[in-house]
């Protein structure tokens, strides 16, 4: 029944004409009840009633799901189909990631380098309606994943991602404008670069600046994170042993560069000094950035009221041929 829907559901009220029904009927059958005298009942015993005594009733039981049944029809059962047209607006980002030696540092866990690949997986798995890319730069910057929704195929992508794949440095500049490039050609409703450093612009042809005007004009919006905690991180340097030695080396990150392009672009600068306010960011991100979904329901209603006439009919005429068969009563 709860799949159903009701067309003209006051008629349940009528439901309520049952129980005085049931009251009228056992009324009736005390008043009619015949009575004599005996005087001693012990020749009765043992003597066991028929089956006709027994189903007497069964007539008025036929009657009272029988009008159970037309009560049901009377609110005319429908049931419901429905099924949605979805229409997705996706958003195109590109994840711009810094890859230089720096993101060695062990101010997150176990690295930089490898904290953001993390959460930027996590990101990238929450959005499986949006095409991502990836650009990695250092001293130079490269493609390393295209725009693409095959989520097993950018997980394999930036898992190969490691600091020295390319000359050391910190372009951010180009590592910028190689994400808007990806993205100039894109007819999604919303583009987007993240990009994430841990340092300050010392190589590169382009300037920060330039490239973040480039993405402005092509209406790309880009959210910066700047990665590292305040004042100094553990770095491991190699020793000529073949070992490992930590120093203590002073974060330095671009912040007003940072926030000047996301300001230029319509984005927001984000700070993140360890693996949960990276995660934060992240989800910041992800609410800020969300797929806009259209759905169109369409319902279709079929009546089924007449089985329930069917069955009240039937039962109907179970008591008509009990009461002028093997239950009739003679006046």
């Amino acid at each position: 029944m709860s799949n159903f829907v009701w067309a003209n559901p006051i008629f349940f009220s009528l439901l309520a004409l049952i129980p005085v029904l049931v009251w009228w009927y056992w009324k009736k059958a005390q008043a009619g009840q015949p009575s004599f005298q005996l005087s001693s009942s012990q020749n009765l015993e043992g003597i066991n009633p028929t089956f006709r005594i027994k189903f007497r009733h069964l007539p008025f039981a036929l009657r009272v799901v029988s009008l159970t049944f037309f009560i049901i029809a009377l609110a005319r059962p429908q049931s419901s189909t429905s099924w949605q047209n979805t229409t997705t607006e996706g958003i195109d980002i590109v994840l711009a990631m810094d890859i230089s030696g720096s993101m060695l540092a062990e101010d997150f866990k176990p690295n930089r380098l490898e904290a953001a690949k993390k959460v930027a997986l996590e990101f990238v798995e929450k959005r499986p309606d949006d095409r991502i890319g990836m650009v990695v730069f250092a001293g130079e910057a490269f493609t390393q994943v295209p725009l693409t929704t095959d989520h097993a195929v950018i997980k394999n992508l930036m898992e190969d991602v490691k600091s020295g794949m390319i000359e050391d440095g910190t372009a951010i500049g180009n590592g910028l404008a190689l994400a808007a490039k990806r993205l100039v050609g894109s007819k999604a409703k919303s583009r987007v670069v993240i990009l994430m450093t841990d340092g300050i612009n010392n190589k590169g042809e382009v300037a920060p600046l330039t490239a973040a005007d480039i993405a402005k004009t092509f209406g790309i919006r880009v959210y910066t994170i700047g990665v590292g905690t305040i004042g100094t991180a553990p770095y491991p340097m190699p020793t000529p042993w073949g070992g490992v030695q930590y120093q203590q080396v002073e974060v330095k990150i671009d912040e007003p560069l940072m926030k000047q392009i996301a300001t230029m672009t319509k984005g927001q600068y984000f700070r993140a000094t360890n693996n949960k306010k990276l995660r934060e960011v992240y989800e910041e991100i992800d609410k800020l950035e969300k797929s806009k979904i259209e759905t169109t329901e369409f319902r279709k209603r079929r009546e089924e009221y007449l089985i329930f006439v069917l069955a009240g009919l039937g039962f109907l005429l179970g008591e008509v041929l009990l009461k002028n068969t093997w239950l009739r009563s003679l006046p």
